[in-house]
């Protein structure tokens, strides 16, 4: 259920609270008082497209914030999948507008607007002034009767979704896989060539790391040779100016003196490390010289086989490794196409299956559409005639279509007759506006009854009504008003009366701005206002006496459909 709504610097209002109330809420005002603005701000709070524009003269960023009260186990399911809490059952959601950036929030964590908008298909259902038009579209006819029976129809129809996508891959690896002879054998040529110019190679991972850093050490061991020689000539013992000569007569002189001052045996232990570790040294400098010889032809074996593995490497991947994922895949490809017949026949009799599992399930899902349908022309039927639609026939109509898809393979359209011995024809070539109105009402009514969600939004539903019908109007949202929380904008006094909470929305005007005020209205408040939707410019007497009639009849009904 939504509780309340706080609306800043949006449009004519600078700002304004409301908090709701359980069963029929009714929004009244004069004409450009801004009563779809307040529907507008929800649809804001809700993620809906911002305009900057819509900002209040003057501010730079404006906010909307809708409190919502559920037990409902997909609400907090889907809360649950967005790691955001909930407690007591408390859903707050809060738009931040501006000219820049605007932000979205669920119970205080960021959110983006996306996950708003799934939030919001669990807790609110809203019926725009034109939204009774999509009834002329045949696909809102099979989206209503698959709604009516989501528990059949869903998991069907998420089998048909898995399988349909499977044929579809199956028909394009088909259709991607059948060429022409020709061009199947040059493919396989080439495919050929590369493996065999691969496998030749006998390549080994990392192979071109090692023979990168030989060649680097060959291609440079003029440099490297001198570089050591003279190393060894400066650390060796074998020169006066090598280090370990001077070092093994630094050792000796201190040797000589040591016993005559024990402080010095710290030093002799240091230059005798020194010593060791000049001479390890050496060696192994010495041992890396002599073994530091190679022929000219292991200089131009490297060479060759380094060339050769960077001309692989430029024509199949950047390392070894990826080469050989390349050869490997180039034998699946080969394979593939020595064995070309049987790979198509494979094609075809996989594609074959799932198309053959999908006819199958369609027809299911058809079985089932057509049970549902039954069901749902009766209940629409009759509330109908209880939306003053005296004799009116109506038929759901479903023809097999040639073309399975997502939705399965059933074409379904809405015929209705609303005089007696008219045939039965689509709903855009007999309904009016106002009709159409009052058939989506009969829609939402019957949907509501098995929906989950809480609250359900209404904006001008009474368009093109008027008389015993806008009476028969109110009274159905009335008694929806019993089941769910509704929230309807009109301007007709007969479902005005019907309110269970009512608020009235006005305009005030000063020298420097326009503000839209919108508050709760009861008792004699609320009996005027209901004699200015009846026509009154004056709070005469008789408007008001026919106002407090209209309000105990609406009273009286209620209290009888309790």
């Amino acid at each position: 259920m939504l509780q309340s709504i706080h609306v800043k610097n949006l449009a004519l209002i600078e700002e304004t609270e409301l908090e709701f109330g359980e069963g029929f809420n009714i929004i009244t005002g004069e004409t450009g008082a801004g009563k779809s603005l307040l529907i507008g701000s929800v649809n804001l709070a809700l993620g809906g497209k911002f305009e900057p524009s819509s900002l209040r003269k003057g501010a730079d960023n404006g906010l909307v914030e809708l409190v919502f009260y559920s037990e409902d186990e997909k609400v907090a399911t889907k809360l649950n999948e967005m790691d955001i809490p909930m407690e007591d059952g408390q859903i707050i959601l809060t738009r931040k507008l501006s000219s820049g950036k605007s932000s979205c929030r669920i119970n205080g964590e960021t959110v983006t607007v996306k996950q708003v908008q799934e939030l919001a298909e669990e807790l609110i259902d809203i019926h725009g002034q034109h939204e009774h038009q999509s009834l002329l579209k045949k696909s809102k006819h099979l989206e209503i009767l698959d709604a009516y029976g989501d528990d059949k129809t869903a998991p069907v129809l998420k089998e048909i979704k898995t399988v349909y996508e499977e044929w579809k891959a199956a028909k394009q690896e088909l259709e991607d896989n059948d060429k022409d002879r020709s061009g199947i054998e040059r493919e396989k040529s080439l495919l050929e060539f590369e493996c065999n110019e691969i496998e030749a190679a006998a390549l080994s991972s990392g192979e071109d790391v090692a023979l990168e850093q030989r060649y680097r050490i060959m291609s440079n061991s003029k440099k490297i040779m001198e570089a050591l020689g003279e190393t060894y000539s400066c650390t060796s013992s074998d020169s006066d100016m090598g280090s370990a000569a001077s070092v093994g007569q630094a050792l000796r002189s201190i040797s000589s003196v040591v016993s005559y001052d024990d402080r010095l045996s710290g030093l002799e232990a240091q230059l005798r490390d020194i010593e060791a570790l000049i001479n390890d040294f050496n060696r192994e400098l010495s041992s890396y010289l002599s073994d530091y010889e190679f022929e000219d032809s292991e200089f131009a074996e490297v060479t060759e086989r380094l060339d050769l593995l960077n001309e692989l490497k430029r024509k199949y991947g950047r390392t070894i490794d990826e080469v050989l994922d390349y050869l490997n895949d180039s034998r699946e490809k080969l394979l593939k196409y020595q064995n070309f017949d049987a790979y198509i026949d494979g094609l075809k009799a996989k594609e074959a299956e799932s198309f053959n599992k999908l006819l199958k399930l369609c027809d299911e899902l058809s079985d089932i559409r057509k049970k549902l349908a039954v069901e749902l022309e009766e209940k629409l039927k009759a509330a109908l005639v209880n939306l003053n639609f005296l004799t009116v026939e109506f038929s759901i109509d479903i023809k097999k279509n040639d073309k399975p898809g997502v939705k399965g393979a059933d074409d379904i359209e809405f015929l209705i007759s609303t005089n007696p011995g008219e045939a039965l024809k689509p709903l855009g070539a007999v309904a009016s506006g106002g009709e159409l109105s009052r058939i989506m009402l009969a829609i939402k009514t019957v949907l509501a009854r098995k929906d989950h969600i809480d609250t359900l939004i209404f904006d001008e539903i009474d368009s093109g009504i008027s008389g015993r019908t806008a009476w028969k109007v109110s009274e159905q949202l009335g008694l929806l008003g019993r089941e769910h929380q509704v929230l309807c904008i009109t301007h007709l006094p007969q479902i005005a009366a019907m309110a269970d909470v009512h608020f009235v929305i006005e305009k005030n005007a000063d020298d420097d701005s326009t503000r839209t005020i919108i508050k709760r209205i009861e008792g004699d408040e609320s009996i005027s206002e209901l004699a200015r939707l009846l026509g009154s410019d004056e709070e005469s007497e008789a408007a008001l006496t026919n106002a407090r009639d209209m309000k105990q009849k609406a009273a009286d009904y209620k209290a009888e459909n309790q």
